[in-house]
């Protein structure tokens, strides 16, 4: 079964893109459980952030990047935004491509 993120990624899947270059895509979730969502995800298929080589650091930089410009546009970066990587099943993981979640618009939670 091929992976959704990357048929998203490859426009095999129609989503309401809100970003997109060379390297990344960025969403909304399908299932959001904050008022501002996204998903920011690499067309680079690569199953979590255990499988990470040296050379995606560029890559991980340029996705908590854009996660930080999408969040101004959002209007949510002056009173603040949570990013999470779930990496692997025990970490909430359900869909084995790397992605990074920016949740934000209302008082996020803290778990730590």
């Amino acid at each position: 079964m091929a992976c959704i993120f990357c048929q998203i990624a490859q426009k095999q899947i129609p989503t309401n893109l809100v970003f997109e270059d060379e390297q990344i895509v960025a969403f909304s979730d399908l299932h959001p459980v904050a008022p501002a969502h996204l998903l920011i995800v690499p067309k680079k298929h690569i199953d979590s952030l255990a499988d990470l080589l040296e050379k995606d650091k560029a890559l991980m930089g340029e996705m908590i990047w854009r996660a930080k410009v999408l969040a101004e546009e959002k209007g949510i970066a002056k009173t603040g935004y949570k990013l999470i990587f779930n990496c692997g099943q025990d970490g909430g993981q359900v869909i084995s491509h790397i992605h990074l979640h920016l949740l934000g618009g209302e008082k996020i939670k803290c778990i730590v």
